[in-house]
């Protein structure tokens, strides 16, 4: 049986059917015998209908409500998730950042993670339950809600996948996986099957929007691989991983869905050769 964290942005739980969408992909990985912990963005612009609304009542809110107010679209998404799940015939528990143990400095809009302890989740999952975490935040050492940037729920799902010792830690997106160029603007952009934490540093540090910078960074530090796919498709999506793991190690993959490493490296380096990246 294998744990896998998978990770759910804004756009795969932007309305009631795509949570249900999600929810019954979850359940699939889940009774194909793996242990599931998920974590979830905001739905949709809930983040930018929130800081329409702050800027609405204080053209220069304290950064300390800020937060406060940020962590409401994530408790929206994990309880209507957690529900869904329910109402299709499997058990799941929500926790927020705070609940979950992610603890952060105090550095509000922008915090850090110190460490994660995610008992709460661990005991949901020995119930057989889904355990859903609030992406994206967490809490300072004075109880505070805090937030953590760009790309936090990204950041969220590796750093609880890091402490559960997870085998996988899947990103869920509108695109399948990391292309050579955006896809949507050009359409003959390729997938990248499998790339190094190095590139895909590069391709952070160059503008690609796919992942965050501090989300690769931590899962490179601890080598946690990344399996970044669509969430409104089955399609093969792009793994991020160490060169010296095997394939064969990672779960919820269709057979012959990757190929190998030397490949893909070569593929990959052409492309940033030709820039293309």
């Amino acid at each position: 049986m294998a744990l896998i964290v998978q990770k759910y942005g804004g756009s795969s739980v932007a309305d009631s059917d795509s949570i249900k969408r999600v929810a019954k992909r979850i359940i699939d990985t889940k009774r194909a015998g793996n242990d599931i912990a998920v974590v979830v963005s905001a739905m949709g612009d809930t983040t930018d209908d929130l800081i329409d609304q702050a800027m609405d009542v204080d053209s220069n809110p304290p950064a300390r409500e800020m937060d406060m107010l940020m962590t409401a679209g994530e408790r929206i998404s994990m309880s209507l998730l957690a529900m869904s799940i329910h109402a299709q015939g499997e058990h799941a528990h929500s926790f927020t950042g705070s609940q979950a143990g992610f603890m952060t400095d105090a550095r509000y809009g922008a915090a850090h993670i110190r460490h994660v302890r995610p008992q709460r989740v661990m005991k949901a999952l020995d119930r057989g339950e889904v355990g859903i975490v609030a992406g994206f935040q967490g809490v300072n050492a004075d109880g505070d809600a805090t937030t953590l940037g760009r790309g936090g729920s990204d950041t969220s799902a590796v750093a609880l996948a890091v402490a559960l010792k997870a085998d996988v830690c899947e990103i869920y997106t509108d695109v399948d996986g990391v292309f050579t160029a955006d896809p949507r603007i050009v359409p003959t952009a390729r997938r990248i099957a499998r790339i190094s934490y190095e590139e895909m540093l590069e391709m952070a540090a160059g503008g690609s929007k796919v992942l965050a910078l501090r989300c690769v960074e931590y899962a490179q530090r601890f080598r946690m691989p990344i399996h970044v796919r669509s969430s409104f498709s089955h399609r093969p999506g792009t793994l991020i991983m160490p060169d010296d793991v095997d394939v064969d190690k990672i779960p919820n993959l269709e057979t012959g869905q990757l190929p190998d490493r030397p490949a893909a490296h070569t593929d990959r380096q052409r492309d940033l050769t030709e820039g293309r990246s």
